[in-house]
């Protein structure tokens, strides 16, 4: 099983992140855990410089935008 996180104020584009990274992961076939981090201590533990953050097993995977799916799907493949 996968650990997605979600970093970031829980924001509309954290909340659309999270919606690409489940849509992707369903699309994928993959198993996940989700987890939305908005305490900005966590946050900044990923040397993250904006949000919303995408984190996959504690793999800083994207920061600053809102990824494709098809990107989400050949990170969780990895």
């Amino acid at each position: 099983m996968k650990t997605i996180k979600i970093l970031g104020s829980g924001c509309a584009n954290c909340r659309k992140l999270e919606a690409v990274a489940r849509e992707a992961a369903a699309a994928a076939g993959v198993e996940a855990e989700f987890v939305k981090v908005t305490d900005m201590q966590a946050i900044m533990a990923y040397d993250l410089l904006a949000t919303p953050g995408l984190v996959i097993d504690d793999k800083l995977v994207s920061s600053g935008r809102i990824p494709t799916q098809a990107e989400v799907r050949q990170w969780l493949a990895s």
